[in-house]
């Protein structure tokens, strides 16, 4: 029997088919596991909240602000207890990461201390920008460590441009990244107008 000729649209027909299998087949999955996602990523951000914040009873209802020179918009968690609000979780973002977008949930007390973070996302190199986990938050190092302090009384900027924190070793552009989205959450804490009482009372 002789071998079938490979023609062109042989080919195009054959790698078309391909090309329609796999994107079916990847639609598929994408709808099979977008709740489980979803659940996940609200999961991660009800845990976040939690561990920047002070001790609190509950949660006040959040709302979004316009985040300045940008499209993206910030999160605020105000967080109560008996009543009266004790902090408030932000969840923040910069694109200035050495791989762009970092999104990050800070707590701010009332005193508008830092008291807390937790980054949700990022693609920042393993074993160096990804250290921003913990690097900020090392007790035993205060000029690394952004926990206590307010962006009032310390410059939230690497130490090689002046400011007052201790960038990650071999990752200054994370750093800087990291800093910025913090201030960027104070500056905004700074303009809206928190309830002082819990509004579900």
């Amino acid at each position: 029997m002789a071998k079938r000729e490979s023609t062109f649209i042989n080919m195009v027909v054959t790698l078309f088919a391909v090309t329609f299998i796999a994107a079916t087949a990847l639609g598929f999955v994408y709808n099979l596991t977008k709740e489980a996602i979803e659940l996940s990523k609200l999961k991660a951000q009800s845990e976040a909240i939690e561990k920047v914040l002070p001790e609190f009873g509950e949660l006040g209802d959040s709302y979004k602000v316009a985040a300045e020179s940008s499209g993206d918009s910030i999160e605020f968690f105000p967080a109560y207890k008996n009543g009266e609000l004790v902090g408030v979780a932000v969840k923040t973002f910069t694109n200035k990461g050495f791989s762009g977008f970092i999104s990050i949930m800070t707590g701010i007390d009332n005193a508008g201390n830092i008291s807390g973070y937790e980054v949700l996302e990022h693609a920042e190199t393993p074993g160096l920008g990804s250290k921003m986990d913990v690097w900020f938050r090392n007790v035993d190092k205060p000029n690394q460590n952004v926990v206590g302090k307010n962006p009032q009384s310390y410059k939230f900027e690497v130490s090689k441009d002046g400011g007052d924190i201790d960038a990650i070793t071999a990752s200054t552009i994370t750093s800087r990244a990291f800093l910025d989205a913090l201030v960027r959450a104070f500056e905004a804490y700074q303009k809206v107008e928190l309830p002082s009482e819990s509004r579900k009372n």
